[in-house]
């Protein structure tokens, strides 16, 4: 099959190519292979690392850069961005993402630079840059004090049980006694916060914020224990504050309980990464006509179709076939066939390093094959690890 018109929708190849660059390679082969071809770029995100270049990829904009404080207390500068319809974009992977400190640090870090870059943000609304609106990406982060840092840097006091006011971060989530709100800069009233979300976890508990990604911020079994012992004390605090468990809704565990501190402090609402970014791009307009839809991200596995880019792609593509070319595929090719997704790999007959090493050149060869097995008419049922 020659298609006329193909729509190009990758995530970033992590540690390698960002989701820009991955569009720009795939394009090019496409172009190649079929001259004449329709070709729609959409770099895609999902909540994490990415999202604001997404999002002003997708509706226009420019970024406004600020220095804050790092998870591990250095000063760094971040940005985020002002889109041209006034809405502004903020990735707390920039300010308090876990590639933002030096080493892991699972018990001590916390989200104050995010606090500092909201700050940021109010300022240049109250000078008449902005309309209010506030998209918050909560997804990479290096956190789990259920966003006290942050509610800290907008001017909530938390006090202990001396009546001494502190910064919360994970170790010490336990010595919150009491929160005042009466601090809290008064322009957040006055404003509209969504969080795009990639997951769904709850805040505390096996499947909560600690338990299922403090390993990856370097936490081990006794500190997970802590982590998820005070963020359950957090809860009960939260609850007996402002009259609301927040801890069970879906999404209150993402980025190490700032979901739930989005929600409690800021009054956000919380929305998938994934769908927030499809509808600024107009996604479903432009499949009208789409012969072929490619994404693809750094490693397919079980979490791709659990809120992330290729579940909403999938979701929303209909009948419009969707190749997935990604950089490593461990998932098993069987319930890949009945998900309806053609995955081709980068790092087929080679190792994941070796193609790290040289992405552009890897990711090329990858979408040569997936293009001539679409040709060829066998996408529907390919699967290359």
């Amino acid at each position: 099959m020659i298609p006329k018109k193909v729509i190009i929708a990758p995530d970033s190849f992590k540690g390698a190519l960002s989701a820009q660059e991955a569009t720009d390679v795939i394009a090019n082969v496409v172009k190649k292979a079929f001259p004449g071809c329709e070709i729609v770029k959409m770099p895609i995100a999902d909540g994490g690392e990415g999202s604001v270049d997404a999002a002003l990829s997708a509706i226009g904009g420019k970024y406004i850069y600020a220095e804050v404080l790092s998870p591990d207390t250095r000063i760094i500068r971040a940005r985020f961005g002002l889109a041209d319809n006034g809405t502004v974009i903020i990735e707390m992977a920039q300010s308090s993402g876990i590639t933002r400190q030096v080493g892991l640090h699972p018990m001590t870090s916390n989200t104050y630079g995010f606090g500092q870059m909201i700050l940021r943000a109010l300022d240049l609304n109250s000078q008449g840059h902005g309309n209010g609106e506030f998209t918050l990406c909560i997804g990479g982060s290096a956190t789990t004090d259920g966003g006290c840092g942050m509610a800290a840097a907008l001017g909530v006091s938390f006090i202990d049980k001396r009546g001494i006011s502190f910064i919360p971060r994970g170790e010490t989530l336990c010595d919150i006694e009491d929160i005042d709100m009466s601090g809290i800069d008064k322009r957040i009233a006055g404003s509209d916060f969504t969080v795009m979300c990639d997951v769904d976890n709850p805040l505390h508990g096996k499947n909560g914020a600690a338990y299922i990604y403090g390993p990856q911020k370097g936490a081990d079994p006794e500190q997970i224990a802590i982590l998820d012992n005070g963020l359950r004390h957090l809860s009960v605090v939260l609850k007996e504050h402002f009259g609301r468990d927040f801890s069970e809704v879906p999404g209150a565990g993402a980025a190490g309980g700032l979901g739930a501190g989005c929600i409690a402090f800021l009054g956000a609402k919380l929305k998938s990464g994934i769908d927030t970014i499809l509808e600024l791009y107009s996604f479903k307009t432009h499949l009208h006509g789409a012969d072929l839809v490619i994404t693809g991200e750094g490693k397919l596995d079980s979490q791709s179709f659990q809120g992330k880019v290729l579940s909403g792609i999938l979701r929303e593509a209909g009948s419009v076939p969707v190749i997935s070319i990604c950089g490593a595929c461990d998932y098993d090719p069987e319930m890949l066939r009945e998900k309806g997704v053609a995955v081709f790999a980068a790092s087929e007959g080679i190792t994941i390093k070796e193609s790290m090493k040289e992405p552009e050149k890897y990711l090329r060869i990858a979408a040569k094959k997936a293009l001539k097995e679409f040709k060829r008419g066998t996408h529907a049922i390919t699967c290359i690890k």
